[in-house]
């Protein structure tokens, strides 16, 4: 069952000042409303009965609104502001600031009608948002802005702004609380995957560790005939087709499977990094790959290598989209296209992202084939392998600075292509603009080979999320 992805909710703050048109305050709270409810976003907004309109204007009105946003602290990810007309700055102000929360904020501000310009009718929202936005800095509220100015609420620019701006809010909530779970330790090879609890934690990011050891323990104890095992085995069954594959090797599956869940369960944990090789096939004799991809698949994203860093990048866009992401290799050069590249793994992907139904492409389970030739084949099936799907990816990395004490990122979009490529695990080729500088970027500035990618454009509410909001270190790449 995939996890919920909760209904967002937003505090709305209806600007109004008293020298301006009320009537536009009026209507334009019953706009913002209406296009809310049309998104499916719940909205915490003072009625008409609370203030004049709604809207905050008075010190009085401040103190309602401050009021009525603690009382849904729990529930509001973020504040919208709107600005039917010039709004009265202070006041909102005060009412973000008494309120206490710590969301991300977002200013509207509607176009005046160049045929309806006298004082009647003129908003004067255009000036009105600058001095919002001046007093809000000066509060040390921090806030983000419409791709333009002035934006008529029912506009699919607006909407699309809105969408983005909920992604970034679900990010900033989720990670402000985030439990990620490592299961065993790094590959003793993967020093690119080191990462620093601390600084992680300092954003709000905790990491609840087990040693494999303790897991195989407990898959041991269990009987072919536990009723867990015989669900887990099922659901494996019926996730990707396991022709060929040995039952044994199933069995074994399904109860490491049990005991990951329990122990995710137990800890309360939304996505977890693990230990895939080679300890797991030596001393177990299965790959977690299956086991991995079908968390993905579920919304609860599972990294491989044990790479806490690239699974912040996984969850962070599982926020903003509800879709699975998968974590890669950027692995090969493809042809001599330098826009183009192969991503790569062995693989856990996620079955929702692979090419479902044409021949060759349908996922199913394999061995693993790189170290088959190490371990024996026999001790290697559990991989997920298939082509992944085309469509428009958004990427995203994350890392820490150890160094310099900072998180650090890198988000940018591009897209899974249609060509030709023959070749094992789970694959695909991208095309990225300018590709060149951004693998320049990666290598220049120490990122790891690991990225995360999501069927879908995501990156500015990563962007705003990780820069802005968690004040990460953040390179967009376009």
């Amino acid at each position: 069952m995939k996890a919920a992805i909760k209904a967002p909710t937003l505090g709305v703050v209806v600007g109004n000042r008293g020298f301006f048109p009320g009537h536009l305050s009026e209507s334009g709270r019953k706009t913002i409303l209406k296009v809310l409810e049309q998104e499916g976003i719940r909205a915490v907004c003072l009625a008409p009965e609370d203030t004049q309109y709604g809207a905050v204007f008075s010190l009085a009105d401040s103190r309602k609104c401050a009021d009525l946003f603690k009382a849904h602290r729990e529930e509001i990810d973020g504040i919208l502001i709107t600005l039917p007309n010039f709004g009265e700055e202070t006041a909102i102000a005060n009412a973000l600031r008494w309120s206490g929360l710590n969301v991300p904020v977002l200013i509207q501000a509607f176009p005046d009608d160049a045929s309806r310009m006298t004082s009647a009718d003129r908003r004067d929202s255009f000036c009105g948002k600058m001095s919002c936005a001046s007093n809000l800095r000066q509060y040390g509220i921090r806030y983000t802005l419409t791709s333009q100015h002035t934006m008529d609420p029912e506009s699919d620019a607006f909407r699309a702004d809105l969408r983005t701006f909920v992604g970034t809010c679900r990010i900033v909530r989720g990670l402000a609380s985030a439990r990620l779970g490592a299961i065993g330790a790094r590959p003793a090879a993967f020093k690119t995957v080191r990462y620093s609890e601390k600084l992680l934690e300092r954003s709000g990011i905790s990491v609840e560790t087990v040693d494999l050891s303790e897991i195989f323990g407990r898959a041991h104890k269990l009987a072919d005939s536990d009723a867990g095992v015989k669900a887990k085995l099922d659901a494996i069954k019926a996730y990707v087709p396991t022709k060929g594959v040995d039952t044994q090797a199933l069995v074994k599956m399904a109860k490491l499977g049990r005991v990951i869940d329990g122990w995710i369960e137990e800890n309360g944990l939304a996505a977890s990094a693990l230990q895939c090789w080679t300890a797991m096939e030596e001393f177990y004799g299965v790959v977690p790959c299956t086991l991995m991809s079908m968390m993905s698949n579920d919304l609860m994203p599972s990294a491989c290598e044990t790479d806490i860093s690239g699974l912040v990048g996984m969850y962070a866009m599982v926020l903003a989209t509800g879709k699975p992401s998968a974590l890669v290799d950027w692995n090969n050069n493809y042809g001599g296209d330098p826009d183009k590249a192969v991503i790569f793994h062995c693989s856990n992907l996620p079955k929702d992202l692979f090419a479902d139904g044409k021949p060759g492409e349908t996922p199913v389970m394999d061995y693993q084939a790189i170290i088959a030739g190490t371990v024996g084949k026999e001790n290697t099936y559990g991989t997920v392998v298939g082509r992944l799907r085309s469509g428009k990816i958004t990427y995203c990395r994350v890392s820490t600075d150890d160094v310099r004490g900072v998180v650090t990122a890198y988000v940018g979009e591009g897209e899974l292509t249609a060509d030709k490529l023959e070749t094992f695990g789970g694959y695909g080729v991208v095309k990225i603009p300018n590709l060149q500088k951004l693998l320049a970027y990666i290598c220049n500035n120490g990122f790891e080979h690991h990225t995360a990618v999501n069927i879908s454009e995501c990156a500015p509410a990563v962007e705003e999320a990780f820069g802005r909001y968690l004040e990460w270190d953040v390179y967009r790449h376009s």
